[in-house]
C-alpha cells in the first residue's frame, strides 16, 4: 500500500548528548505513518488498538511489549476516534544504536551477546509478546520516572534498566525447553505469580496445585532458592507492598492491611515490626519527613 512515510531521527529526541529517550503518549490518528533511525520498544500501557506494520495490521492491547527495528515503517492507530472513552496509551523507550553498543560491552552471557549483535546487526525482527508477570511494565514504569525525574546518576541507572529490559525481551524470545534450568524457571515463575496474588489467600497447598509440585517439595525449593520459607517469602512480600502503599498513598493503615492479604489488623502490624524494625504509622511518617 502506498502511503506517505516521514523518517523520524534520534537527533528530534535525544536530549543532552543522551541516547535515550522516554515517554508515555496516548495515540491518536494523527501521528503519521513513519519509520526511524533508532530501535524502540513500546509497551501498552492501558487500552487496546491496531498497529499498522508495513501492509499488515495488528491488534494490540495492555500488557503487550513491541521490539520495532530501525527503518521498519509503522503506527499505532486506537479503535476509536473517541480516545477519551477508548484510549490507546502506550510507554516508548528508544534508544540509539550507539547505545546498544555501548551496552554490549557489558555483557557476557552468551545468549545475551548474541541477541544484542543481532539487534545491533539489523537481523533481529519486529517481534511482540505478552507481559505474563508484570516485570515489562514495573521496567517501563522504572525508566519512565527515572528520565522525567532525573537525580545523581541518572544516566548510568537508566542503561542499566534498559540493559534489564533488552534481556528480559531475550528471554521471551526463547522456545520452551530451551532453558538450561527448567526447574529454576519455573520456579521463578511461581515467584511471579506469588507478586501477582499476594493480596488473596495464598496457601502453600494452592501453589503446590498451580506448579504441580509436592507441598515438601515446594517447601525445598523455597528454601532452596530464597533462604526463607514459603510463609515468611510471602509475608515478606506483603510487607514491600505495604511500604509502596504507605508511601505513595494516604490510605489508612487497616485498609493498606486488608490491601495486602491481612484480614486482622493486629497481626499485620506485629509482622510489619518484625521485617521492618519498626510499626506501619512511624513507617509512613519518616517516608514523609525523607520527602
Amino acid at each position: 500500500m502506498d502511503r506517505p512515510i516521514e523518517t523520524y531521527r534520534g537527533e528530534q529526541f535525544f536530549r543532552n548528548n543522551s541516547l535515550l529517550f522516554v515517554n508515555r503518549s496516548t495515540e491518536d490518528f494523527i501521528n503519521p505513518y513513519h519509520d526511524h533511525d533508532f530501535f524502540e520498544c513500546v509497551f501498552i500501557a492501558e487500552g487496546s488498538g491496531f498497529h499498522h506494520v508495513g501492509d499488515e495490521v495488528h491488534k494490540v492491547k495492555k500488557g503487550q511489549i513491541l521490539f520495532i527495528p530501525i527503518g521498519l515503517s509503522h503506527v499505532f492507530r486506537p479503535t476509536s476516534t473517541n480516545i477519551a472513552r477508548h484510549p490507546l496509551s502506550v510507554y516508548n523507550c528508544v534508544f540509539s544504536p550507539l547505545l546498544l553498543r555501548k551496552l554490549s560491552t557489558f555483557a557476557s552471557d552468551p545468549g545475551i551477546t548474541s541477541f544484542l549483535s543481532d539487534m545491533e546487526g539489523g537481523r533481529l525482527p519486529y517481534y511482540a509478546c505478552l507481559d505474563s508477570n508484570d516485570q515489562f511494565e514495573q521496567l517501563f514504569l522504572l525508566l519512565y520516572r527515572e528520565y522525567k525525574l532525573p537525580q545523581t546518576g541518572s544516566e548510568d541507572y537508566l542503561n542499566a534498566l534498559l540493559l534489564q529490559l533488552l534481556i528480559l525481551l531475550q528471554r521471551s524470545t526463547e522456545h520452551p525447553g530451551t532453558s538450561p534450568a527448567p526447574r529454576l524457571t519455573a520456579f521463578l515463575e511461581l515467584l511471579s505469580y506469588m507478586e501477582h496474588y499476594y493480596d488473596q489467600e495464598l496457601t502453600l497447598s494452592q501453589l503446590a496445585e498451580v506448579s504441580r509440585w509436592s507441598e515438601r517439595h515446594l517447601q525445598r525449593l523455597f528454601q532452596e532458592h530464597t533462604k526463607q520459607s514459603f510463609h515468611r517469602y510471602l509475608q515478606n512480600v506483603r510487607i514491600r507492598k505495604s511500604q509502596q502503599l504507605l508511601r505513595e498513598t494516604k490510605l489508612k493503615i487497616s485498609h493498606v492491611a486488608e490491601m495486602v492479604g491481612y484480614k486482622d489488623i493486629h497481626s499485620f502490624n506485629t509482622v510489619f515490626k518484625r521485617c521492618t524494625g519498626i510499626t506501619p504509622g512511624s513507617y509512613r511518617k519518616a517516608a514523609l519527613l525523607s520527602t
